[in-house]
């Protein structure tokens, strides 16, 4: 029996379509309400959620995704309250995969050993390390694996097939691809290199592959459910948010809204 994740995964596959995974840092709008949010994206229809740990320096991030983080953080937002948010999404959903995805040094300074006990003893299901090395990463695999987590590595149309091999021989539960070079962010059109990275990625992995970095339209959901395993969407929900302009009911109202709309573009295919 797989992981709650590979769990979900299959699912969706089972029902002959893509898995929508979403992400909100935690933290963002407030500690409160943004666990109100990442909730409101599984009431909205997504299969799995990304809680994003904010950073001071989020290099892989666009500029929707860093104001965002620059809102947790300058709210007090602690490595505590993204486990709390994790913690308290599962309770509401406890089927639902929940992973946290973060750049290593904040779990580096945390301690690899107590971070993967206290995201499995919130309820989490694994991580999502996009600066972590394979050749680095093995203290973090033996630790998450120590305690069920799953370990998500990233892709980029830029990594040439040897690498796609080593990164997923060593990552479990799924590879994330990112669909075009660059930082993350919601794009008029999905890169065109994102189904070539998805095929010569699969010629590597049975793990499923989900598609992330410029989602935001059912439209754009549907067409990377052609060739994806997974559709993952940020950005676009953090915009929403922020368009709510600090009225709370509006921006649970939107995030459930934009995830409705995107759940259905990976049904329509």
């Amino acid at each position: 029996m797989g992981s709650k994740l590979s769990q979900t995964l299959a699912a969706a596959k089972a029902e002959n379509r893509a898995a929508l995974v979403g992400y909100l840092p935690a933290g963002f709008p407030t500690i409160e309400g943004g666990i109100k949010a990442a909730r409101a994206l599984l009431e909205g229809g997504c299969d799995v959620v990304e809680v994003g740990l904010p950073h001071s320096d989020p290099v892989l991030d666009g500029p929707t995704i860093q104001h965002a983080d620059d809102i947790a953080l300058r709210g007090g937002v602690r490595i505590k309250d993204v486990l709390r948010t994790v913690a308290e999404v599962v309770a509401a959903h406890p089927d639902a995969p929940v992973l946290v995805m973060t750049y290593w040094n904040p779990v580096d300074r945390y301690g690899v050993a107590r971070f993967a006990a206290d995201l499995a003893a919130a309820g989490g299901a694994g991580c999502i390390l996009p600066d972590l090395p394979v050749e680095e990463s093995e203290q973090w695999r033996k630790a998450a694996g120590e305690h069920g987590l799953d370990t998500v590595f990233v892709v980029a149309p830029s990594s040439k097939n040897p690498r796609l091999a080593e990164v997923t021989a060593a990552g479990s539960g799924f590879v994330y691809a990112a669909a075009v070079m660059g930082v993350t962010g919601t794009r008029a059109a999905v890169g065109n290199l994102a189904e070539d990275l998805v095929a010569r990625t699969r010629a590597t992995t049975d793990l499923p592959v989900c598609v992330g970095l410029g989602v935001s339209t059912a439209d754009q959901a549907a067409q990377v459910a052609g060739f994806a395993d997974g559709v993952i969407v940020g950005s676009a929900f953090v915009q929403r948010i922020l368009d709510a302009d600090g009225d709370e009911a509006a921006a649970l109202t939107a995030v459930r809204g934009l995830a409705a709309e995107l759940a259905e573009g990976v049904r329509r295919r």
